[in-house]
């Protein structure tokens, strides 16, 4: 599945909350060395687990979502279902802690 790029709230809050899937949420800045290396897990999870939908944030170009999710530290993965957060990773996590949050579904 494709990784949608959230480029404003309103985006956000058409994704997260209108969202039928579960949503995966990856909160980056183009500056993070952590969040380069987290980056290709993610794509590679999302090629495939088609049940979730994934996108990426970018924190400097979308700072009251981030602000808003209390996101203090990047990378920050934040799984959402239903409209709301069900489970949050900080930092560089190994790609076996997304997939069982994901099987956990």
């Amino acid at each position: 599945m494709d990784m949608i790029q959230i480029g404003d709230a309103a985006g956000f809050e058409k994704l997260v909350q209108n969202s039928e899937k579960p949503v995966l949420v990856d909160f980056w800045a183009t500056w993070c060395g952590p969040c380069r290396m987290v980056a290709p897990v993610i794509e590679d999870l999302a090629g495939e687990h088609t049940e979730v939908q994934f996108a990426k944030l970018d924190v400097d170009q979308v700072p009251d979502i981030a602000l808003r999710f209390n996101v203090a530290a990047i990378p920050t993965v934040v799984l959402f279902k239903a409209g709301k957060e069900v489970q949050r990773f900080v930092g560089v996590q190994p790609r076996s802690v997304y997939e069982q949050a994901l099987k956990a579904l």
